[in-house]
């Protein structure tokens, strides 16, 4: 047998981490325990350092901000001793391409933070009314239909708010999203500020969008720029967090995102203010772009030559459909690894830095569907690379499909949740991979109460969880949602058609999706079904479900998913959406 090549040294890139933080954070517990601060003050600086209180006393959750999603393997294996001395064995990959662990004692977060910031990471501004880690799409840098990696351009962006005098403080959280290609893969187009990349006569630049968001008021993004230079970019950005920072109503935290402050002064009241911000700052010497990091390449790795020994199973080839994509660099491709409710092991986590830099460039990419991105894998080694993934139980073949469920923590660890988003959502999925359902372009998402963390609304299939009342006993509901999805257009918000019983959700999907075999034209996805079945027709294919009494409800009803305790709403001051 072969020695193995020594792996690639992954990129380098510049340290988001500051290990002064972690001394700070241990000095102001010790000053709130010993009374010299109190609970409110203790509070929102632990927030603004990415420390959430959790449903559970004396535990904290720690949101570590992981910047365009990328990490390395080194900082893999950081997160795996993190998981395993300091939280509870496994990491959580959010909708927002971060990494949260829950139960951390108080007195173990300071040391958590240091081993973070020593691997490069932060978990500054990764909560409270900042602006929060800026997303990106995974396949930048390797997208056939992007004209060009705007990964670095998100992390300049990351880079100019990150301990800013704007990055903190402001009336409301804050997100920025960028996307390479019109398909708007990363987000755009439900984010406070989106950008997509654009060449116009050989010039780099993007569309920029603004206003975008879900929750109680779903709003696509408008478009300031149709084109925006490339070197604008940091000057319309801080613009537009000035004007929200301004206009945003701090009495009301319901109604403090920016899409509010845009709804009162209206679209063009409000491109006027973001002009005259823009104009200042230009007028000042503007915000020049620092040097950026160099265009991705092939990673300096020998091959392997055993590793093109596995011969392609059907197995294998399912897997390949459905979780490998062929990059923009002939022999390629980049693999995504599913991740059962975006869950990662700390065993998990350490293979999979092996994989990477085996196999791979030495990094990978979490992902806005919860699941992890390889990069840079050889075409012929793909076969090897799958059974690896099999060997850490990562190699399921339900990524980006309807039984790739998204669900945000829920009722499990979430002060605010209703429901246990999760208990349903792992309902759901087992149910749908055991009919070997994973229908394309089409994806089911799930939140425990309307925040909409799960990005519910935005899924072709989206489920919020409620309550509903017989007499003295609550059952707990999915509002079900039906349409959603962002593309080249903009981002498009699901119908509700109905509030089902938790227990009654499987069911309801399974009609959804046999309605979409029965009826769909050729060639049309789920998505694009769901889109242009009308509201009432939806609605009465899940009618009889909707409907429950005190007489019909069986005991189960009164169960959350996930649960084995009779359903109650656990009244709590909400820190997730602060």
């Amino acid at each position: 047998m072969s020695v193995l090549a020594a792996p690639p040294a992954p990129r380098a890139r510049e340290s988001f981490g500051d290990v002064s933080e972690a001394v700070e954070f241990v000095d102001m517990l010790e000053k709130f325990e010993r009374g010299e601060i109190n609970s409110e003050q203790y509070r929102q600086f632990r927030l603004s350092r990415g420390i959430y209180g959790q449903r559970q006393d004396g535990v904290m959750m720690v949101r570590v901000k992981i910047p365009q999603g990328v990490l390395s393997g080194a900082q893999l294996r950081v997160l795996a001793l993190c998981a395993d001395r300091y939280s509870r064995g496994y990491g959580h990959v959010t909708t927002r391409q971060n990494l949260q662990f829950h139960h951390v004692k108080p007195e173990d977060v300071g040391p958590f933070m240091a081993k973070v910031a020593e691997s490069g990471l932060t978990t500054r501004e990764a909560c409270s009314h900042t602006v929060r880690n800026v997303a990106a799409c995974a396949h930048a840098g390797v997208c056939g239909d992007a004209p060009f990696d705007i990964t670095p351009y998100a992390e300049a962006v990351t880079r100019h708010f990150l301990r800013a005098k704007l990055g903190s403080g402001l009336p409301r959280k804050f997100k920025i999203a960028a996307s390479g290609c019109a398909d708007d893969c990363g987000q755009a187009a439900m984010n406070d500020i989106g950008f997509i990349a654009q060449v116009r006569d050989g010039q780099r630049g993007f569309r920029l969008l603004a206003g975008g968001g879900t929750s109680t008021l779903t709003r696509s993004a408008g478009a300031l720029h149709d084109f925006l230079p490339a070197e604008d970019l940091l000057v319309a950005c801080e613009a537009i967090v000035r004007v929200f920072n301004q206009e945003g109503d701090r009495t009301n935290l319901k109604r403090a995102r920016m899409k509010w402050a845009i709804e009162r002064l209206g679209w063009e009241g409000f491109k006027a203010l973001y002009q005259r911000e823009f104009d200042a700052l230009q007028a000042a010497g503007g915000r020049p772009l620092p040097e950026l990091a160099p265009e991705e390449t092939a990673p300096e790795r020998p091959a392997r030559p055993e590793a093109r020994a596995a011969l392609p199973t059907r197995d294998f080839l399912l897997w390949k459909s459905s979780n490998a994509r062929a990059q923009a660099q002939a022999g390629y491709v980049a693999a995504t690894a599913w991740l059962k409710l975006g869950d990662l092991s700390s065993e998990q986590l350490r293979a999979a830095a092996d994989l990477a830099e085996q196999y791979g460039d030495g990094s990978v990419r979490t992902t806005n569907a919860q699941n992890l991105l390889f990069r840079w894998i050889r075409e012929e080694e793909l076969p090897a690379f799958w059974q690896a993934l099999n060997r850490i139980g990562l190699g399921g073949a339900h990524a980006d499909g309807i039984s790739d469920v998204v669900s945000c923590p829920g009722a499990e660890t979430c002060r605010i949740a209703v429901t246990a988003s999760r208990g349903v959502a792992q309902n759901v999925g087992e149910h749908l991979r055991g009919l070997e359902k994973n229908h394309r372009s089409a994806d089911i998402r799930v939140s425990g109460c309307p925040n909409g963390c799960g990005q519910n609304h935005v899924a072709a299939i989206g489920l919020q969880g409620g309550i509903r009342r017989l007499n003295d006993k609550l059952v707990p509901q999915y509002h079900v949602t039906l349409g959603g999805g962002i593309d080249a257009s903009g981002a498009k918000f699901g119908r509700l058609i109905g509030k089902v019983p938790a227990r009654r959700v499987a069911t309801a999907v399974d009609r959804l999706i046999a309605h979409f075999d029965a009826h769909h034209h050729d060639g049309e996805s789920p998505r694009q079904y769901f889109q242009r079945l009308e509201t009432e027709a939806a609605k009465k294919l899940i009618a009889d479900l909707t409907e429950i009494s005190e007489t019909t409800a069986t005991a189960e009803d009164y169960v959350d998913l996930g649960s084995s305790v009779e359903f109650k709403v656990v009244d709590m001051d909400g820190e997730c959406a602060a």
